[in-house]
């Protein structure tokens, strides 16, 4: 076992052989989900006037309590109209322009009108329900920082800031290859000794979730020329990803077919279970991830090699798999010379996450692992660690 290689060497060998792809400039509509290749700064105050946080009429603090006449309103989206008079009030919309001269806001509900004067009650404190320009984000000040996802929050931050379009990282493209003699479409009838592909589809939604763009490319039987003909084909892309092929059966074609088009095998077999035969390579700038056969095997080894590839790809500022710290509920069994990935739910017990192992974590049981929220790191060592055990957790979505 002393040619595995560890999972944290593993993914440290992958993202140094990731260069990031080149930015492209996007509208702010396409920019979700897309990272920010350049810092983006706001063009104006945030917000660019100081504004009215609640309907009701804008006044001198220090003439409250007390009556005093109704000059007028202030609507939402017009300039105001004029400074306020000393012992008056302007009434005022929420959003709508604090007038000169204001330095609160009563709330409508906590006064009353009666023929064109404004009875205030009590003490208005200075600054009260005001939203001062700038408040938010100054002029010149960065919005997003290069390597930022962009979530909802950013892409209305940027539209407030008056920003219309900005770089992000390209999408990788990223070409899918199945492969096994074994393996039908679902919607088809099953021969004997025939299965459903799964692991397709499960990459097609993982790449999906990762930004990339997806090129599925015809499965292929377990035969030298067809493997050898779709990889190169599939060499084109930014990176390409077989399952099936990559242990040591007499049909496991695919590491030699790689190895015949010039991809620089980098490491294979990594000290993890589930997704021990794992392959990585390099073909100049393509990407080559040769993914176990067995569908939750796959499923792991894309979380935590590929999926970080690929954010690296589009300029992540922090790709590397994120493991949380959680609290085992249940005792799992070690492996000497390898780390366990098993699957779990999270269930919040006292403010802590608890992890319960799934029952089933055999590598073919993706319909068990369908249940799972989250993959608990077990380290190698001899023995139980016990139920109650502090381990780390990878989220899944």
């Amino acid at each position: 076992m002393s040619d595995l290689i560890s999972i944290s060497d593993a993914i440290e060998l992958v993202l140094g052989r990731v260069t990031p792809l080149a930015s492209q400039r996007v509208s702010l509509e396409r920019a979700a989900g897309r990272f920010a290749a350049e810092a983006a700064v706001s063009i104006v105050d945030l917000p660019p006037f100081a504004a009215s946080a609640m309907d009701g009429f804008a006044v001198r603090a220090g003439e409250t309590p007390g009556t005093v006449p109704i000059h007028g309103r202030i609507v939402t989206g017009t300039p105001s109209p004029t400074a306020l008079a000393e012992g008056g009030a302007i009434g005022i919309s929420t959003g709508g322009v604090v007038p000169e001269g204001a330095d609160a806001v009563v709330p409508v509900e906590l006064v009353t009108e009666q023929d064109g004067m404004l009875i205030i009650p009590n003490p208005v404190v200075l600054g009260d329900n005001i939203r001062p320009r700038g408040g938010d984000l100054a002029a010149g000040d960065t919005i997003v920082a290069p390597g930022t996802r962009l979530g909802a929050a950013h892409v209305g931050a940027l539209a407030a800031g008056g920003v219309a379009d900005l770089a992000v990282g390209r999408r990788p493209k990223v070409c899918v290859l199945v492969t096994g003699s074994e393996l039908q479409a679902p919607g088809t009838p099953l021969g004997p000794g025939q299965i459903y592909d799964a692991n397709g589809f499960i990459l097609e939604a993982q790449l999906a979730a990762a930004g990339a763009e997806v090129v599925r490319l015809p499965p292929v039987r377990d035969d030298e020329a067809a493997t050898f003909a779709a990889i190169e084909q599939g060499l084109n892309a930014d990176v390409l990803i077989t399952t099936g092929g990559v242990s040591v059966g007499v049909h496991d074609l695919v590491r030699s077919a790689e190895a015949q088009l010039g991809v620089i095998e980098i490491f294979w077999r990594v000290a993890m279970r589930p997704g021990k035969p794992i392959a990585f390579g390099v073909r100049g700038e393509t990407l080559v991830f040769g993914l176990p056969g067995n569908p939750v095997s796959s499923l792991v080894g894309f979380e935590l090699f590929v999926r970080p590839a690929l954010l690296a790809l589009q300029g992540a500022s922090e790709p590397r798999p994120r493991f949380l710290p959680g609290v085992l509920a249940a005792g799992s069994k070690r492996v000497a010379e390898r780390d366990s990935l098993i699957r779990a739910r999270q269930v919040v017990r006292d403010g802590s996450v608890v992890l319960e192992p799934l029952s089933g974590q055999d590598s073919h049981m993706i319909a068990r692992a369908a249940t799972a929220d989250a993959l608990v790191l077990v380290p190698r060592g001899e023995g139980l660690l016990e139920a109650g055990s502090a381990v780390e957790y990878l989220p899944l979505a």
